[in-house]
C-alpha cells in the first residue's frame, strides 16, 4: 500500500489551484518525485528524500535541482521545459507562483501525448529505422555541443568506471544468493575486470580526446518522444553529476541495450550504425561492449532490488543477466565486402544484413560517407568533383580504401562483424580485405547484387533527384565504372554471400 499523500500534493490535485485551465489533475508518482498533470502543463515536485545517489532533503537543494533540471533539459527540449515555479502559501492552501516565501518548487513543463514516447511506439510495433536514424543524428549534434568534462575532474577516469561496475556485482551477490547465481555473477565479474584492464589506456585517451561530456544520463526509450515529427530527448539526470558526466559511448550503450531489452536487435544494430556513421566516433567501438554489459547489469540489479522488495521471483533479473551474457559472448565476427556498379543495390542489401542480425553485432562502413569524412565533407555534402577527379581521383581512392581497411581491422579485432559497402571494382582492393580477414581469423564474404543497365540508370537518376544520399554517382560515373570494372574471378565467387531477402 502507498503511504498517504502529503497535504501539499493532496491540495494540488484540485484543478482550481492552477493558473492555466485544467478540468482535472492526474498524479504520476515515482520514488523521487510527484508529477501533477494539469491541463496542458505538468508540474514536477521533488520529494524530500535522501538516497545513496541523491539528496533532496532541504528546500534549498530541491530548488537548486529544479533549476538544474530546467537548464539541462532545455539543451534538447526547450519547448517542453518552461520554468521553475515557486509554490507559496501553506501546504493546505498552496499558491503556484504566488507572493510570499516559497514552501516548495516545481519544474513547469509542457505536456505531450504519452503515446508518442518511443517505448510506447515500440510496444505498438511502429518504431522504425527512420526513427532511430533521426535519434542518432540528434544525439550526435547534442553530444557535439555538450560541455566537456574538466581535465582535472574525476569524470571518465578509469577508477570511476571500474568501481561502479564492480559494485553492481557485489550488490547482486547479496540479492541473488545460491550457487547458480553466484557462478554466473563470478563469470561476468571476471569478464568485466579483464576487459577493463585491456581497455584502460583507451578510457584515458577518450577523456583526453574530449569524449567525456555532460550527457543525458538516462537515455532509454521512455525518455524519448516523437514530437512534431522529431525525436526529442527529455528528462535527463539532474540529481547526480557522475551519472551524466560520462563517455558518449556509455550514453549510446544505454539506448542500444534498451532496444535489445525491447526485443529489437535489428533496430539496436541500426541505431549503433547510424550513430557511428553520422558522428564518426569509431574509436568508441572497442568500448561499446563493455559499456553495454555494464548497462545490462545495472538493469539486473534494479530488477533484483524491486523483486526483493515485493518478495517476487527473480525472473526479470535473470533475464537481464542472460542478456548480459549474450552481450559479452557475441557470435564470431565476419567480414563482408560488397562488389558492383553504382545503383546495383549494395547499400540496400547491406542495410538488410544489419537489420536482420539477431545479435545486433554487425557494423557497416560506407565508402561514400567515409570518403567525404576524410576530405572534410558532411555525408550529404557535395564535392563537385569531376569524373575520376577531386576526391575520386586514384590517390583519393587508395586513401579511402586504406582508411576503410583500418576501420574494419579495428572493428573486427573488437569482435564486431563488419560490412564494407564500397564498389570494390578492382581485384587489388578486394584482395586486401580478404587478406585482412585471414590475418584476424574471421570468415570472408562478398555481397554482389546484380541489376540490369536500365535499373542502374533509373536508380542513379532517382537518387540524384532526391539528393539525400551520400553517393555522388552520375550516369557518367556509371559509364566509367563499366569500362574499368574487374569482375570476380573463380576463387572470389566461392566467397559470394546470398542476397538478404527484401
Amino acid at each position: 500500500m502507498h503511504p498517504p499523500l502529503p497535504a501539499l500534493i493532496q491540495a494540488l490535485l484540485e484543478p482550481q489551484r492552477y493558473p492555466d485551465p485544467a478540468s482535472r489533475v492526474d498524479l504520476v508518482e515515482t520514488h523521487i518525485s510527484w508529477v501533477l498533470l494539469a491541463g496542458a502543463f505538468a508540474y514536477k515536485i521533488k520529494k524530500p528524500v535522501t538516497l545513496p545517489f541523491l539528496d533532496f532533503s532541504t528546500l534549498t537543494l530541491r530548488r537548486t535541482y529544479c533549476e538544474t533540471e530546467l537548464r539541462l533539459n532545455r539543451r534538447f527540449a526547450p519547448a517542453l521545459y518552461l520554468d521553475v515555479v515557486a509554490i507559496s502559501g501553506t501546504p493546505e492552501n498552496p499558491q503556484l507562483g504566488g507572493a510570499g516565501a516559497a514552501i516548495e518548487f516545481a519544474v513547469k513543463m509542457r505536456r505531450f501525448d504519452e503515446s508518442a514516447r518511443l517505448d510506447r511506439i515500440c510496444a505498438r510495433g511502429a518504431l522504425t529505422p527512420e526513427h532511430l536514424g533521426q535519434l542518432a543524428q540528434t544525439i550526435v549534434t547534442f553530444h557535439r555541443d555538450a560541455a566537456l568534462a574538466p581535465a582535472e575532474s574525476n569524470y571518465g577516469a578509469p577508477a570511476e568506471i571500474l568501481t561502479p561496475a564492480l559494485d553492481n556485482f557485489e550488490d547482486l551477490r547479496a540479492l541473488l544468493p545460491g550457487p547458480p547465481w553466484q557462478s554466473q555473477l563470478d563469470a561476468l565479474s571476471i569478464w568485466t575486470r579483464t576487459e577493463f584492464q585491456r581497455l584502460q589506456p583507451l578510457f584515458v585517451a577518450r577523456k583526453v580526446a574530449g569524449r567525456v561530456r555532460e550527457c543525458h544520463g538516462d537515455l532509454h526509450l521512455g525518455n524519448l518522444a516523437l514530437i512534431d515529427g522529431r525525436v526529442t530527448l527529455f528528462d535527463c539526470i539532474e540529481f547526480n553529476e557522475a551519472f551524466r558526466w560520462i563517455d558518449v559511448a556509455s550514453e549510446i550503450a544505454f539506448t542500444y541495450v534498451d532496444l535489445l531489452d525491447h526485443h529489437q536487435p535489428g533496430l539496436a544494430g541500426w541505431f549503433l550504425n547510424q550513430w557511428l556513421s553520422d558522428g564518426g566516433d569509431f574509436e568508441a567501438v572497442p568500448l561499446l561492449r563493455f559499456y553495454a554489459a555494464y548497462r545490462a547489469v545495472v538493469r539486473a540489479k534494479v530488477a533484483a532490488i524491486r523483486a526483493s522488495q515485493a518478495q517476487d521471483e527473480q525472473r526479470e533479473a535473470q533475464g537481464y543477466l542472460a542478456l548480459t551474457e549474450g552481450i559479452v559472448s557475441p557470435p564470431r565476427p565476419r567480414l563482408i565486402i560488397t562488389h558492383g556498379l553504382s545503383g546495383c543495390g549494395k547499400t540496400r542489401a547491406s542495410t538488410r544484413l544489419v537489420l536482420d542480425d539477431p545479435s545486433a553485432t554487425t557494423l557497416r562502413l560506407r565508402s561514400d560517407v567515409e570518403r567525404k569524412r576524410l576530405f572534410g565533407l558532411a555525408p550529404q555534402g557535395r564535392s563537385d568533383s569531376a569524373v575520376g577527379g577531386g576526391i575520386y581521383q586514384p590517390d583519393a581512392n587508395q586513401r579511402t580504401y586504406h582508411h576503410l581497411l583500418e576501420l574494419a581491422r579495428q572493428q573486427l579485432t573488437a569482435g564486431w562483424s563488419t560490412i564494407v559497402d564500397a564498389a570494390f571494382l578492382r581485384h587489388e582492393e578486394r584482395a586486401a580485405f580478404q587478406a585482412l580477414a585471414a590475418e584476424v581469423g574471421v570468415e570472408f564474404f562478398i555481397l554482389a547484387p546484380q541489376a540490369s543497365l536500365a535499373q542502374l540508370r533509373e536508380r542513379i537518376l532517382e537518387r540524384l533527384e532526391k539528393g539525400s544520399d551520400a553517393s555522388e554517382a552520375t550516369l557518367a560515373v556509371l559509364d566509367q565504372q563499366m569500362a574499368s570494372i574487374e569482375p570476380l574471378d573463380v576463387e572470389e565467387t566461392r566467397h559470394l554471400l546470398p542476397f538478404p531477402a527484401p
